[in-house]
């Protein structure tokens, strides 16, 4: 048992931050971030995702009989693998001598055998199930939501005069799922409780308050029709489910030896408990020396004593830590009778910036008393869904902030430091055999999965791209040498949680792209011109910076016009008509390739500099070869060329626009160093169409937002909130679902993270020179507003608010160090000087008003 969880319980809340304390002051008060649901899940983008960084669920919301989905980042088929090709450097040889003479069909059939095996597929883990019964048919009162400021899925109904709540979140200090389950009317509670698997498994109850689950994943991939059964020699784990209940006439029964019974309970608390027997990337599970059912019993018996609402508290202190380090606000303004602004605060706290909120700052509250609930703001209950449909017309900007939030949410909910990166999912997949395997995608897909982690003030959450960059580096250099007889690493455009580095299996359009570990590792320098951490980079970043581009110089070769080139090349699943009227997708020196190598050598030059060593023999053979990269040129039609040669573009509105690869994320097409070149970079844009599945859309708006396209961007939000519908999903291009995960469709998360990234990018973007305010605002659209807490390169934290579509004021916080940056607004531009730990104020014409120590 545990301590009471009844009606009036003191429990501890946080006091509000500055940021949401200082709210509008309209008519119209601001919308609470939540996504709501007016009925249980239909469908798997109906239910609402949960998450711990490790552990996830989707909850369906179901009455009569309820699914909690359920998902450990840990669970893949296969085994580590051998990811080279001894026969690879002879084919190489042949393709190159294709692609020489100008056969680029023949070379593009020749390179299938430069091929490699597909990656492995990420599993789930089960699901618990709830049964209540046929008394739970007839409820009404139904309603459903997340909550982003909690991170907490609820359900509540009602059966005659019983009210009926369930709370879910998944807890990132405790490493469990928690349910809780109560009612109004005390013995109201009954319902019967199990878990089930997809997987290879086996489930029992051990004794009357305690589920265990225990399986294995396929040891390799499942064949077509296969039978999942005979393959169980993979990664091995545990699910262990624990239940608790109060009142006074309760009691609980084991039911086919596997599920357990509850019957007139007040209230139950189900913690859930996972782990599995993968131990890294290098480790074969049949090796691992990891007992998963030991290590889940474990985390249960550390917090049998902890309540729960103990277990809500430290969850929610956790995850608001993150969660709260930025606040947006958005209005069409007073003469729309939108929200309208208040100025930012005059005088300062610990969350003014978005620094991390803790215990400190909260205070009691008793939920019990009525004029608690007096001082919540009345809510229409109005679907997210019916929000979405209704965006068309109203336009409401409080759609797009709880869509920015919701970016963040699943960032902080499935990439924590310790766990495995962000997948084609995030860490949500029903199936066994999902949409591209859920594999991480490294050609835009897992590099916009962390878009959002730096200029949205979740640099933490970035942690594990690195590990696993780290990871890659290890299996790519065996890659490198065996497959290309190169040095350094390299990694292509799909992997796995084995560190995958070799190339897909399939056609060389997608498969042969030996660029996948060059652009992952721009994500390193990003981070030290964010953090300006210099143990990171000497320790973290510069190694593996150091072994791509050493790859990169052994990769290019003697090309035509005195150039290096890349041979063979493609531009990421796109192709091209040859010169023979041939469909082709391998030739030479791709844009993407040429923006990627320039970067990475930029940002090791630079790296070497304030790590003082400019005199290795690599840094000076780079400097050697960066003036004789090929530069990027402007086709006939005035676009950006996507191939070295003007080819035909088979498929002008391509999803991709890998050719713009230096616009965005790149640096180096910008408005103010290259203004042809983004002359020609929108061109591009509008050739290629606003029409495509979602993570292109957000790349568009943030190209559109580097190009100070505000109403071309804004154009691309539209586009995006439109909703699927999840029955007829290949009618769509890009949209979203009813829980707001983003499309392609199917269902993919990197809309998700780079929406969030791009609404940035239109608010604030800096250089590591200059910043610039509101370079891409759409006054008419968002009249009046406010953003805190974002970030920007030199670790300065950036708060700003508008009036009628014209800045009013800006606050900067540089945390370690001085610094001295050009600050920009609508062409004016002066010299600003940050001191380390103070405030600056800045009025709207850039002018320093007020300096605060804090």
């Amino acid at each position: 048992m545990m301590e009471s969880e009844g009606e009036g319980e003191w429990v501890w809340v946080r006091r509000p931050t500055e940021a949401e304390a200082m709210g509008w002051a309209g008519e119209e008060a601001a919308q609470p971030l939540k996504l709501r649901f007016l009925e249980p899940a239909k469908h798997w983008t109906d239910a609402a995702p949960i998450g711990n960084g490790r552990l996830g669920a989707m909850v369906w919301g179901g009455v009569p009989t309820e699914t909690l989905q359920l998902n450990d980042d840990t669970l893949w088929t296969g085994v580590p693998g051998n990811y080279t090709n001894p026969d690879a450097p002879t084919v190489l040889s042949k393709v190159r001598k294709l692609v020489d003479d100008g056969k680029y069909a023949e070379a593009s059939l020749a390179a299938f055998d430069l091929s490699g095996h597909p990656s492995d597929v990420y599993q789930p883990l089960g699901t618990m199930n709830l049964e209540f019964g046929d008394s739970h048919v007839a409820y009404s009162n139904y309603q459903r939501e997340l909550d982003l400021t909690t991170a907490t899925a609820k359900v509540t109904y009602s059966l005659g005069d019983v009210e009926f709540t369930r709370e879910h979140f998944s807890s990132n200090p405790h490493q469990v799922l928690v349910t809780k389950i109560s009612a109004n009317k005390s013995g109201s509670l009954s319902f019967i409780v199990s878990l089930d698997s997809k997987l290879h498994h086996q489930s029992s109850a051990d004794g009357v308050n305690r589920i265990i689950m225990e399986g294995s994943c396929p040891g390799r991939r499942i064949a077509p029709k296969g039978n999942l059964f005979e393959n169980n020699k993979g990664i091995q784990f545990s699910a262990v489910l624990d239940l608790k209940i109060g009142g006074n006439d309760s009691n609980v029964q084991v039911l086919e030896d596997m599920k357990l019974k509850v019957e007139g309970s007040d209230w139950a608390v189900l913690l859930l408990a996972a782990s599995s027997s993968f131990e890294g990337p290098f480790i074969n599970p049949s090796d691992s020396e990891k007992d998963p059912k030991s290590a889940s019993l474990d985390t249960l018996n550390a917090i049998q004593k902890i309540s729960f609402s103990q277990l809500f508290t430290h969850h929610v202190e956790d995850y608001q830590s993150l969660f709260h380090c930025v606040t947006l606000q958005l209005s069409k303004g007073s003469n729309s009778g939108g929200r309208t602004t208040v100025p930012l605060s005059q005088s300062y706290d610990s969350s003014i910036l978005g620094t991390t909120c803790s215990l400190n700052n909260m205070e009691k509250v008793n939920t019990s008393n009525p004029s608690y609930s007096d001082q919540l703001t009345e809510e229409v209950l109005i679907s997210t869904a019916e929000r979405v449909k209704s965006f068309k017309v109203d336009e409401d900007p409080s759609l797009v902030e709880l869509l920015f939030h919701y970016g963040r949410y699943l960032l902080i909910s499935c990439s924590r430091p310790g766990t495995q990166i962000a997948n084609l999912q995030g860490i949500w997949s029903k199936d066994i055999e999902p949409a591209w395997d859920a594999a991480p995608h490294l050609n835009i897909n897992l590099q916009m999965n962390y878009w959002p982690s730096l200029s949205c003030n979740l640099s933490e959450c970035q942690e594990p791209l690195f590990d696993y960059i780290a990871s890659l580096a290890i299996n790519g250099a065996k890659t490198a040498k065996v497959n290309y007889e190169a040095s350094g690493w390299v990694a292509h455009q799909v992997s796995d949680i084995w560190a995958k580095t070799s190339p897909d299996r399939g056609d060389p359009v997608w498969a042969l792209w030996p660029m996948g570990g060059a652009w992952l590792c721009t994500h390193l320098w990003e981070h030290y011109t964010f953090s300006m951490d210099k143990v990171f980079l000497e320790n973290t970043a510069y190694p593996l910076l150091e072994g791509c581009a050493s790859f990169l110089l052994d990769w290019l070769i003697e090309g035509r016009g005195g150039y290096l080139e890349t041979n063979p090349s493609t531009s990421p699943e796109h192709s091209f008509i040859a010169p023979d009227s041939k469909t082709a997708s391998v030739s030479y020196s791709s844009t993407m390739d040429m923006a990627i190598i320039r970067e990475v050598f930029s940002e090791f030059i630079s790296s070497a500099e304030i790590l003082g060593r400019v005199e290795s023999k690599l840094v000076k053979q780079i400097k050697k070869a960066i003036p004789r990269l090929p530069p990027t040129k402007i086709a006939r039609d005035g676009t950006i060329m996507e191939w070295a040669q003007n080819f035909e573009d088979p498929e002008v509105h391509h999803r991709h626009i890998s050719h713009l690869f230096g616009l965005f994320p790149g640096h180096t097409i910008t408005m103010e160093k290259t203004p042809d070149l983004c002359k020609a970079a929108a061109n591009s844009l509008y050739k290629r169409g606003d029409v495509g599945p979602g993570w292109s859309t957000t790349w568009k708006m943030s190209c559109w937002a580097r190009l100070r396209e505000a109403e071309h961007a804004y154009k691309l939000i539209k586009q995006l909130i439109n909703l699927v519908d999840p029955d007829h999903e290949s009618d769509f291009e890009g949209g979203v679902y009813s829980n707001l995960f983003t499309a392609h469709p199917p269902f993919q998360i990197d809309a998700n993270f780079g929406f969030s990234a791009a609404i940035a990018e239109m608010l604030i973007q800096s250089t590591e020179q200059d910043l610039y305010l509101l370079p891409a605002l759409p006054r008419a659209k968002w009249g009046e507003g406010c953003v805190k807490g974002l970030k920007a390169r030199g670790n300065v934290t950036v708060s700003i608010s508008w009036k009628e579509g014209e800045l009013h004021e800006a606050h900067f916080l540089s945390k370690n160090q001085n610094l001295v940056r050009k600050l920009h607004y609508k062409g004016s531009v002066v010299t600003m000087n940050l001191c380390c730990g103070s405030v600056y104020t800045f009025n709207r014409f850039l002018r320093c008003v007020k300096k605060q120590a804090i």
